[in-house]
């Protein structure tokens, strides 16, 4: 009898697990940002830490994100420069001089997807009427859209 409750007992937390909605990849995602809050809360938000971070985070995906992600890098630096770079929930990320993060990359890698995602998030100052994108799908920079980002860019840091 005790090995029946303490069957069902597994099952039924195996099943909470799965019913909980997130993938490996986000609990990952998940985990990596509550260690950047930790190391957040300890005062390491200096520039140069976060820029080793978040070129780590670069060095370590497959080459045609990689290649995505330091191009996103270089346009936002040099279009931005006053936005801090860091990581967040794993990603390269760029934060205002709050600590907020103005926008972000995620590359198709992180969540096996299609493609790769350039995001702002509300401290971005995209506002155009009553409704705009925050999240931008993208597969390739060239000309055009190295013209683009850097516009949103811009614009988003005000």
């Amino acid at each position: 009898m005790t090995t029946n409750k303490a069957a069902t007992k597994t099952t039924k937390t195996t099943t909470d697990t799965t019913k909980s909605g997130f993938s490996a990849d986000e609990r990952a995602a998940m985990k990596e940002r509550a260690k950047e809050l930790r190391a957040e809360a300890k005062g390491e938000k200096d520039r140069a830490k976060g820029l080793a971070d978040l070129e780590s985070k670069i060095t370590e995906m497959p080459d045609g994100d990689r290649a995505l992600a330091e191009a996103i890098h270089r346009i936002v630096t040099e279009n931005a420069p006053d936005l801090m770079p860091k990581t967040w929930y794993g990603m390269p990320a760029y934060a205002n001089a709050d600590g907020k993060v103005v926008c972000f990359f995620k590359a198709a890698s992180k969540f096996d997807v299609r493609y790769s995602e350039l995001g702002f998030n509300e401290e971005a100052t995209l506002d155009d009427g009553t409704m705009w994108p925050t999240v931008f799908a993208i597969t390739a920079v060239n000309a055009a859209n190295e013209k683009r980002v850097a516009t949103l860019v811009r614009k988003a840091v005000g």
